[in-house]
């Protein structure tokens, strides 16, 4: 399954299936069913396939008991590189305090 490396997380749906034997999406209907959630078979399909945007919490409980596992096991997050914000020139981050903030003069114009 192509994972999209750009996202925040790893969906790990298809790895839980298949260590427990489940190897095709439709293995997982009966059981969600069994757990009281009801999919049709192309939305248990994108469970499966994608890693979903939005996951309703009944079907992230029924996962965790189908698979005896924790949400962790199911989402990782990814660490994000994260970029410093840039600086003008000559002004880093310990070139300024609180203390040399001014507040900018408010400028009221009248309606013509």
């Amino acid at each position: 399954m192509a994972t999209d490396q750009n996202s925040p997380v790893v969906w790990n749906l298809r790895t839980l299936m298949a260590d427990a034997g489940m190897f095709q999406t439709t293995d997982l209907i009966q059981p969600l069913r069994d757990h009281g959630v009801q999919l049709s078979r192309e939305q248990v399909f994108r469970l499966v396939t994608r890693t979903p945007e939005r996951l309703n919490i009944a079907v992230l409980a029924a996962l965790c008991k189908i698979f005896d596992c924790g949400p962790s096991e199911l989402i990782t997050v990814r660490p994000q590189r994260v970029t410093p914000a840039a600086h003008p020139a000559g002004q880093g981050r310990g070139d300024i305090s609180i203390g040399d903030l001014r507040p900018v003069r408010a400028r009221l114009h009248r309606p013509d």
